[in-house]
C-alpha cells in the first residue's frame, strides 16, 4: 500500500515530535544531575539501549546554558507518547532528590 503525502507528513510529524519528547527527557536528566539511559533501563528493563535517546543526549547542553524544564513538562509530554513507566521513574527520582535536600 503506498502512502499518500497526507500520510507521510503525519508520519514525519509524529517522528520529530517524538524526537522533541526524547531531547525534552534527556536535558531533563542533565539538568537534574541524573542517568538518563539508566533510568529508561529501569522503566524499560527488556529494551536494548535506545539509540534516540543517545542521539538526544549529544545533543543536550550544560544544565547552566539549558532553560529550566519542570517535572510536569517531562511527565506530560513522556505520557503523551505512552511512556507512563519512564513518567513514573523520573516521578521516583524528583522525589527522593527533594527528600535529600529537605
Amino acid at each position: 500500500m503506498k502512502m499518500n503525502e497526507k500520510d507521510q507528513y503525519i508520519i514525519e510529524q509524529y517522528r520529530q515530535d517524538e524526537s522533541m519528547m526524547i531531547l525534552i527527557y534527556a536535558q531533563w536528566c542533565v539538568n537534574h544531575e541524573l542517568d538518563a539511559l539508566e533510568m529508561y533501563q529501569q522503566a524499560y528493563p527488556d529494551q536494548l539501549i535506545n539509540k534516540e535517546l543517545l542521539k538526544a543526549l549529544d545533543e543536550t547542553v550544560a544544565k547552566e546554558e539549558s532553560e529550566d524544564i519542570s517535572i510536569e513538562l517531562v511527565q506530560h509530554v513522556l505520557q503523551l507518547f505512552g511512556n507512563d513507566d519512564l513518567a513514573f521513574v523520573i516521578q521516583e527520582a524528583s522525589d527522593k532528590k527533594v527528600k535529600k535536600n529537605d
